[in-house]
C-alpha cells in the first residue's frame, strides 16, 4: 500500500504518514501532490486524460503528476510520477517549481499542498508510454487548447494553474 508523509502547515514532516486515498487528515495536516508541466521548445505542453475508471474526474484532461510518497522529496517525486505515467526520463533535465499552492478540504479531510513543476524537454510522441491504469490517452497542445479546456471544465485544477499557461 502506497503511504504519504503528513506534514504540517509550514511543510514540516510530522513524523507519521498515511495510506493513499485514506482521507482522514485532521485541521493542520497536509500531503504533498506534485504535477509537471513538460514543455517543448517549441512551447506545447503534454497533457494526459485520466482513465474512464477513475472514481474522480474520469475522463478529464491534466498535466502529469501525483502524490509525494513518505520518504521521498517533491523533487524525486515529480521525476518518478512523469517516468511511471509517460515512459519519459527526466533525469538530467533541470526544473523549476513554477507555482505552489495550498487547498484546505475540511469536510472531505483531505488537505494538500500541490507543487508545479516546468521541464522543458524535446520529446516526440512515439516516446510516450503510458500508464494504462491511469492515463487514457494524451494530446502535445498550446497554452490556448488549454484554456479553452480549463473553460469547458474539462481541464483539472485550471483555475489554479491558469498563470502558468498565461
Amino acid at each position: 500500500m502506497e503511504r504519504w508523509d503528513i506534514y504540517t502547515v509550514d511543510r514540516v514532516r510530522t513524523g507519521r504518514t498515511m495510506a493513499r486515498n485514506d482521507w482522514n487528515m485532521q485541521p493542520g495536516e497536509y500531503h504533498i501532490t506534485v504535477l509537471a508541466l513538460l514543455e517543448r521548445p517549441d512551447h506545447t505542453i503534454l497533457i494526459t486524460q485520466r482513465v474512464l475508471t477513475k472514481a474522480w474526474a474520469a475522463g478529464h484532461w491534466e498535466i502529469p503528476g501525483g502524490g509525494v510518497l513518505a520518504g521521498e522529496t517533491p523533487e524525486e517525486a515529480i521525476r518518478r510520477e512523469v517516468r511511471e505515467e509517460t515512459g519519459l526520463d527526466l533525469t538530467g533535465v533541470p526544473g523549476e517549481v513554477v507555482c505552489s499552492y495550498r487547498r484546505d478540504n475540511p469536510e472531505e479531510k483531505d488537505n494538500y499542498f500541490v507543487d508545479v513543476y516546468r521541464f522543458v524537454l524535446d520529446f516526440q510522441p512515439e516516446q510516450i508510454q503510458l500508464q494504462t491504469e491511469e492515463t487514457a490517452g494524451f494530446r502535445i497542445v498550446t497554452a490556448e487548447e488549454i484554456r479553452r479546456l480549463g473553460e469547458e471544465g474539462v481541464f483539472l485544477h485550471y483555475h489554479s494553474l491558469a498563470e502558468i499557461f498565461a
